[in-house]
């Protein structure tokens, strides 16, 4: 099994690659993250790189302990005045290995995850690592809502994956690509139009 840190770093240094092409037109892209741009999204990835475990329950206090607030007040403070600062910022935490209390797993859901979000709007296609999806996609299927994951909307289905030997639940069949089940139970309805099978309305 590959180091999950060496996953990590290699999906962060392909982001930072695909960023380097775009027009300032194309940060200010709509992401699949409601509310936020693709130019928040990076920087948010930049806030998560730079997180960790005494980070995390300070960026909560200031939050009052509202999630979304804390996610919300992190890419604020990590957005760069300019899209390039902002991608200068997230080339230089790339090879970090910190993070939350939280598996490191948890990191390969983060970037495989915002990596879509930002890339499906685009049109732009990337080739991610197999085993970093697939672990990305059972991490995500076994975790609560509350800590981040998608447990209670993974276990109202079956997920099989067309791609990978990877069958998780014992509800109404949901097929697709591993990467397109990993978004589909976290949430991102766009990946639902190529998913197939009796429980793909269950996670709508």
């Amino acid at each position: 099994m590959t180091d999950a840190w060496e996953l990590v770093h290699a999906e962060r240094a392909a982001l930072a690659a695909d960023l380097e092409a775009l027009t300032d037109e194309q940060w200010r892209t709509p992401s699949l993250c409601a509310g936020w741009s693709v130019h928040d999204v990076a920087a948010h990835l930049v806030d998560n790189a730079l997180a960790t475990p005494v980070g995390v329950v300070w960026a909560m206090a200031r939050a009052r302990g509202n999630f979304d607030r804390q996610n919300q007040q992190g890419m604020e403070r990590q957005r760069g005045a300019t899209p390039r600062e902002t991608l200068s910022r997230l080339r230089e935490v790339a090879p970090r290995r910190s993070g939350p209390p939280a598996p490191v797993d948890s990191r390969l859901v983060e970037e495989v995850l915002h990596g879509e979000d930002i890339r499906r709007p685009l049109g732009i296609w990337h080739d991610y690592s197999a085993e970093g999806v697939e672990r990305a996609l059972r991490y995500q299927a076994r975790v609560s809502e509350g800590l981040g994951g998608a447990r209670q909307r993974a276990e109202r289905v079956t997920l099989h994956a067309t791609d990978l030997d990877v069958t998780i639940g014992d509800g109404p069949q949901v097929r697709g690509s591993a990467l397109n089940l990993l978004m589909a139970i976290s949430g991102r309805d766009a990946a639902l139009k190529d998913l197939e099978g009796p429980g793909v309305d269950l996670l709508r």
